[in-house]
């Protein structure tokens, strides 16, 4: 719609500062010459945008105007009912802040479109963790979090899960993730990963962290991720599995079913699935029980087969 165009033309330039036509046309997805008609029908709306020529040049609003627009549309209130912040901003110590924004954008919003959200907020609501997952606290987050803010160097004692546990550790925080419910610290030197619910102890230095001007959390984040399941799941194991098994898998499992899973004529699935080692698949494709058959590798079979004749012995008699 061009009347939406025309504001995400004035948002861009506010808060980007001078844009070319060809940048806005890029960011839009439309034409050059979209942009010029563009631009011509919000001078004729009497918004103080200017064109300057050259290579310098391009578009940029009169210093010091900003736009109070406040005409949402469904979706994107929808979007921002929904986007479950509620309960990360009171764990980041923001949860009155959070509350006094969402109370602005509720009053900025046009009558049936603010009965809408509250029609919305009403009928939805985010529990983002897992069933089984315990909140075990991160009683330091706040100041992790202004640290973060602010840039400032952390002086933390942390918790690992191998010799020696407890150590002393100087971090420059690049940034906090929030996964599945827990949070966790991206931080220099490495930068390295920290779960903020192993700090236990903290202090906020005045020293300032050096972020790498090149550093993407987001991007760093999701390579870290597609490194930490290409190292995990180093095996692999050749199995036929029953329709009601095929059901029970998940990540990287059936994704690899989906993908090179082979049907038989009994209507199961011959496939190669990732695993991560030998202790975890023998637990966790012995869980299927009945429902999956283990052809490869030998040793593997051999000793789900070995399970399998001591739980038969042990109920023998039962």
């Amino acid at each position: 719609m061009k009347s939406s165009r025309l504001v995400t033309i004035l948002l861009l330039l506010e808060t980007r500062g001078r844009m070319t036509a060809a940048q806005l046309a890029a960011e839009l997805d439309v034409s050059v010459r979209t942009v010029y008609r563009d631009v011509e029908s919000l001078h004729a709306a009497g918004v103080p945008l200017y064109g300057d020529a050259g290579h310098r040049g391009g578009y940029r609003l009169l210093a010091g105007h900003r736009n109070r627009l406040t005409g949402l549309y469904a979706r994107e209130a929808e979007a921002l009912v929904l986007a479950g912040l509620p309960a990360a901003a009171d764990e980041l110590g923001l949860g009155g802040h959070f509350a006094d924004a969402r109370l602005k954008l509720r009053a900025a919003l046009p009558a049936p479109l603010r009965e809408h959200v509250d029609r919305l907020r009403a009928r939805f609501h985010i529990d983002a963790p897992g069933w089984y997952a315990r909140d075990t606290g991160a009683p330091f987050l706040p100041q992790v979090a202004d640290a973060v803010r602010g840039g400032r160097v952390l002086a933390v004692r942390y918790r690992r899960w191998k010799e020696p546990t407890d150590v002393d550790r100087r971090l420059e925080p690049y940034g906090l993730v929030l996964k599945a419910g827990r949070w966790y610290l991206v931080a220099g030197p490495g930068p390295r990963t920290y779960r903020v619910d192993q700090i236990l102890d903290l202090t906020v230095t005045d020293e300032e962290a050096v972020i790498p001007e090149d550093f993407d959390l987001a991007a760093h984040w999701r390579a870290s991720q597609e490194d930490f399941h290409a190292r995990l799941h180093r095996g692999e194991a050749l199995v036929r599995i029953s329709p009601r098994g095929a059901t029970r898998l998940s990540g990287a499992a059936a994704r690899a079913l989906a993908e090179n899973g082979t049907p038989e004529p009994d209507g199961w699935t011959r496939a190669i699935l990732p695993v991560e080692g030998p202790d975890h698949a023998h637990d966790t494709l012995l869980a299927l029980g009945t429902e999956v058959e283990v052809l490869a590798p030998e040793d593997l079979r051999e000793r789900i087969a070995a399970t399998v004749r001591t739980l038969a012995e042990r109920y023998a008699g039962a």
